[in-house]
């Protein structure tokens, strides 16, 4: 074994490492790539004017998108923390933004085919879904009886969800290899039939060519924002975790690409698929494509299956669309219970770190979640299901965490020692573009988002039938109580902790800069320049003493960090 690899041994001791770099990536992109891309997205393009929203959507990836998604990621990876111990160590003062970090990873797969399944209508498919299948009582205040068959469901998806994630980063990582890849293989054989229909390409060209009108109207920048933090799943403190399970010299600032870049044009695909199939059915019914079918997030429910319809042995293929939601479902629903694992187990390493501590901690997460969980099953079940995603999972949450987040790490904690910390690890030099972006830009853009938000704030209804006043009540309490938490967490440190605002949030960071640095300059002076055989000038010289460079100062950075974990215990 080399000194390397029992370093690294070392470093991770139980809280598990991942094996490979094939499998962080895959767990990633199974986590950030789901509902979201191939459900989603179509149908904002669709209420937006085609590719109206293309163009804002691309525009806010740029700037606000990948600059969030490298943020996160590296501050998972610097840290090597769940993410409220990695806030701890990073600044302490913004331990507050942990506080509401998991509650806007909201458990809503499947709402958004519900609200339209709720609206007005005769045909067959809603009455199935209302008096069948859920079973809908009077309101929220008639809770009714469990639904057998939705509780089975239930059941078997916490199952899964548990044998996902018993053993940690080892058997989560082993699961990605399927669940991650499936859905692209199916999603590659609908894009194919889709274009092969008759009178695809009007769908296309609408998908494509944007109405420059629509361009004026701010709701269309607002809700590209929102689908950009909703696909990306930024601000909720999985990505943090996810990336800490990294070696500290990872490149993540190159993974931060090629994810968004597999993200986006995910859902870029999608989009072609469900506007084929839109165009075809235009044709069928001579209509225009905007008028083929009523706009909203059941959408991909009429292209997708009818797309499916049109294929030899329909009903296989039927089968294997709907395995393909299943799993990008399970992808994201389990990621996001092992982020919330992963941290309480930061917290109390004693407690929960072990081979069957661990696992039997997550069984009893299970198990409490799925009881929790059988109040959504009930007959008044979509009503409370329904509250809790629209309130509980807003864009106004999700700005307000990026506004915190940008604050804490360029004004805080200084921009610039952080990109330095990120050039230590990687061994590139940011851009400074990522610097604008982190200190004006997207904080910037999240606020004028949220402010929007709170200007054009409606009450909830699903047709007719308006909550209670205490359910409002209820609501709202759930969304600003994540700001109301942060709020009180900085003030109540400001108040209790001597010292100015800047040098509360140093405590602790200012050591973790100097740390990196030391790091970076000791491995220099072990590994000099005349170490490795050949000319300064010669490239590939230059090459290998950064890459001897990197991995030296990250064995260094393994043996110093515990020493620190140590030091600040007692």
């Amino acid at each position: 074994m080399t000194l390397e690899e029992t370093m690294k041994q070392k470093r991770a001791g139980n809280r598990g490492k991942w094996a490979s770099k094939r499998e962080y990536v895959l767990v990633v992109a199974g986590y950030v790539v789901g509902l979201g891309n191939v459900w989603r997205f179509p149908y904002l393009c669709y209420m937006n004017g085609g590719g109206a929203f293309l163009v804002p959507y691309g525009l806010l990836v740029v700037f606000s998108g990948i600059p969030m998604f490298l943020l996160e990621t590296s501050i998972g990876q610097y840290t090597q923390e769940g993410f409220i111990t990695c806030w701890k160590n990073f600044c302490p003062i913004a331990t507050a933004n942990c506080l509401g970090l998991q509650t806007l990873d909201s458990p809503s797969v499947n709402l958004t085919a519900n609200q339209t399944m709720l609206k007005k209508t005769t045909s067959a498919a809603v009455e199935f879904w209302e008096r069948r299948m859920l079973g809908m009582s009077g309101g929220i205040e008639e809770l009714g009886s469990v639904r057998w068959e939705l509780a089975l469901c239930l059941l078997v998806a916490w199952t899964i969800c548990y044998f996902c994630i018993w053993k940690g980063v080892r058997s989560s990582g082993k699961v990605a290899y399927f669940t991650a890849t499936f859905p692209y293989v199916m999603l590659l054989i609908l894009l194919i039939r889709g274009l092969t229909l008759p009178g695809a390409w009007d769908g296309i060209y609408y998908y494509l060519y944007p109405d420059l009108n629509r361009l004026a109207d701010l709701e269309v920048w607002i809700e590209a924002g929102s689908q950009i933090f909703f696909s990306y799943s930024l601000t909720g403190g999985t990505l943090i975790v996810l990336s800490s399970y990294n070696d500290s010299n990872n490149n993540c600032y190159r993974d931060c690409f090629w994810l968004c870049l597999l993200n986006s044009g995910t859902s870029f695909v999608a989009g072609f698929v469900v506007f084929s199939v839109l165009g075809f059915m235009a044709q069928e019914q001579s209509v225009p494509v905007n008028t083929v079918v009523q706009s909203g997030p059941g959408l991909a429910f009429i292209a997708y299956p009818q797309a499916t319809a049109l294929m030899p042995l329909p009903q296989f293929w039927s089968v294997c669309f709907f395995l393909m939601l299943i799993l990008l479902a399970v992808d994201s629903h389990f990621v996001m219970v092992e982020s919330f694992i992963t941290t309480v187990t930061d917290l109390f390493p004693k407690w929960f770190r072990g081979p069957v501590k661990h696992e039997i901690f997550v069984l009893v997460i299970c198990a409490f979640t799925f009881l929790l969980h059988l109040l959504l099953v009930t007959e008044g079940g979509i009503y409370i299901f329904t509250l809790i995603d629209f309130y509980g999972s807003t864009r106004v949450c999700q700005n307000f965490i990026a506004i915190c987040e940008c604050v804490v790490v360029a004004w805080i904690f200084g921009v610039d020692r952080h990109v330095s910390n990120i050039e230590d690890m990687t061994g590139q030099r940011l851009a400074v573009f990522f610097k604008i972006c982190w200190k004006y830009i997207t904080p910037f853009l999240s606020l004028i988002a949220f402010i929007i938000y709170l200007v054009k704030y409606q009450r909830l209804t699903i047709n007719d039938y308006v909550y209670p006043d205490w359910a409002y009540a209820l609501g709202r309490f759930m969304t600003f109580s994540i700001i109301v938490m942060v709020a009180l967490w900085a003030t109540g440190m400001m108040c209790l902790t001597p010292g100015t605002f800047r040098e509360i949030g140093e405590d602790k960071g200012q050591w973790a800069s100097k740390k990196e640095g030391n790091t970076n300059r000791l491995a220099r002076l072990i590994l000099r320049p005349g170490d490795i055989v050949g000319t300064r000038s010669d490239p590939l010289t230059v090459v290998m003493e950064k890459r001897m460079l990197s991995k030296l100062k990250g064995i260094l950075d393994n043996e110093f960090r515990p020493l620190y974990s140590t030091h600040m215990k007692l």
